[in-house]
């Protein structure tokens, strides 16, 4: 098993803070505020790769789930019987992903990275709708309809989603070089 180098450990650190700190960044629109934490969990698969991107998710997970109130509404053991919670676990499977398809290429152009976040983000929303209805319908015995999850758990929020994939893939286009050359050679060579 390979060592993560400090620099590496402070990297998925910083990006587990800033996927804290965006969960209660809400930005009002229209309808439904959206908050920054698709941002920087694409980010964090963007600049990291796949490994280190979702160690720093699993990172905020842990420190939730122990109790630190980091979720948008709260944190501990029992916030895995959030509704909500399977976006959370969405966040780890799909930052792997944004972060794996991103770093197939050296040099990814614009277009691999966007389409990396926005195939993470589809990710986060097929596990988190999924886990929604399951919770509601079969815990909670708060009956939803899979229309009605798709609506409020999907649609609404897709324009803001794709916004956030789109900035955070035009930040790592400028950032990657600088991240790759300078902080995380050895780690990016031996994670894919």
């Amino acid at each position: 098993m390979n060592k993560l180098s400090t620099k590496s450990l402070i990297l998925c650190s910083l990006f587990a803070a800033l996927i804290a700190v965006g969960a209660f960044i809400k930005i009002p629109i229209p309808v439904v505020p959206f908050t920054l934490q698709v941002l920087f969990t694409t980010l964090a698969g963007l600049l990291l790769g796949p490994k280190l991107g979702a160690i720093s998710v699993g990172i905020y997970l842990l420190i939730g789930l122990i109790g630190i109130p980091v979720f948008t509404q709260g944190g501990g053991p029992s916030y895995i019987f959030q509704p909500t919670f399977g976006y959370l676990i969405g966040f780890l499977i799909g930052t792997y992903f944004t972060g794996y398809i991103a770093h197939k290429d050296k040099e990814p152009s614009l277009k691999r990275l966007i389409f990396a976040s926005i195939g993470g983000l589809t990710i986060v929303y097929i596990i988190g709708m999924i886990y929604y209805y399951l919770i509601a319908n079969y815990y909670l015995n708060s009956p939803i309809t899979a229309s009605a999850v798709m609506l409020y758990c999907c649609l609404l929020f897709i324009p803001g989603d794709i916004a956030s994939c789109i900035v955070s893939s035009l930040i790592a286009k400028r950032t990657l070089p600088i991240i790759k050359g300078q902080l995380l050679t050895n780690e990016f060579n031996s994670q894919t």
